[in-house]
């Protein structure tokens, strides 16, 4: 990677990834774009793009000479399910557009799955990397349909595609943006500043989850590794830790012992988290390019209750 064009820069992910991509690459190497206007707390190009117009897509990708698409803008779990059109046609359109940039330029390609993309039918423990998936969310159907046509290019046009199937991630640098293991980022600012916090997945809920600064180092080192090495493609498992509000709970008392969980279960975002798994097997991700989380829940508990209370 030597010119890096991001797309959805201003999310979640995009938000810290793109600073960790110019420290490691130089800022003026790597393009953070996103639809709202603005630019990124480093120095480095910053453009305004809809990734549903392919046109000015093409066109950034092109004046930049990027040899490197990072695709991340995408509706959410919970925000797809209230808007399962609008989604479709951001999740999938600018999909289909970023391939095709990334075809006609020769680009590698990175685009996150998740695990949303597996559903009730899914083996619930130890998920296998190769299994059946059938979601029965919006955002899982984009997933599913996504890592498909990553392997579709790949396969017929030869397209260095590449990505993997996030967890929850926690992070304490931006805000969550409407998905279903939100209460994971929420929990920690409630604790520093109520030292209570009321979930609305229900107790007893596993799912995987992940801190950003693991996630970030997974695509690098993905994007880095010898594609001779990589049996797989697209969407590997990977996870840190498999979790239920009640172990963050008992992590956080570690530090504030008065700190108290309370439930008000929204039935939405609990339907999706009961649609996914308890725990999924990153097996692949170890053996074929060196996958290994740093962060366990206790450890992750220490940092993010620290960065919290400075920020």
């Amino acid at each position: 990677m030597k010119k890096i064009l991001v797309t959805g820069a201003m999310g979640q992910i995009g938000s810290e990834l793109v600073d960790q991509l110019r420290h490691t690459y130089g800022a003026s190497n790597v393009i953070a774009t996103d639809i709202k206007s603005g630019g990124q707390s480093t120095e480095g190009p910053y453009e305004t793009l809809d990734v549903t117009d392919g046109e000015r897509f093409h066109e950034f990708a092109k004046k930049y000479q990027v040899d490197t698409i990072m695709h991340l803008a995408a509706l959410l779990s919970a925000k797809a399910e209230n808007n399962p059109k609008f989604a479709w046609d951001l999740n999938m359109g600018g999909l289909v557009n970023a391939l095709e940039v990334a075809r006609d330029l020769n680009t590698q390609f990175f685009t996150p799955s998740s695990i949303g993309s597996f559903g009730p039918s899914t083996p619930k423990d130890q998920t296998p990397q190769d299994t059946l998936q059938r979601p029965t969310t919006m955002y899982g159907v984009n997933k599913v349909a996504g890592e498909l046509l990553c392997d579709y290019y790949y396969h017929r046009f030869g397209l260095d595609t590449r990505g993997v199937r996030f967890p929850g991630l926690i992070s304490y640098v931006t805000l969550p943006g409407g998905g279903t293991t939100d209460y994971a980022v929420d929990i920690y600012y409630e604790a520093v500043k109520q030292q209570s916090y009321t979930s609305f997945i229900a107790e007893g809920t596993y799912m995987d989850m992940m801190y950003m600064p693991d996630a970030l180092n997974a695509i690098i080192k993905l994007m880095e590794t010898d594609p001779a090495k990589l049996k797989h493609r697209n969407a590997f498992n990977i996870t840190a830790m498999s979790a239920a509000p009640e172990d963050f709970e008992k992590a956080i008392q570690a530090h504030i012992p008065e700190f108290k969980l309370y439930y008000d279960v929204d039935p939405a975002r609990q339907r999706i988290a009961e649609s996914w798994p308890n725990g999924i097997d990153p097996t692949a991700a170890k053996e074929e390019w060196g996958f290994k989380a740093e962060y366990d829940l206790a450890a992750m508990t220490k940092d993010m209750l620290e960065k919290v209370r400075n920020k």
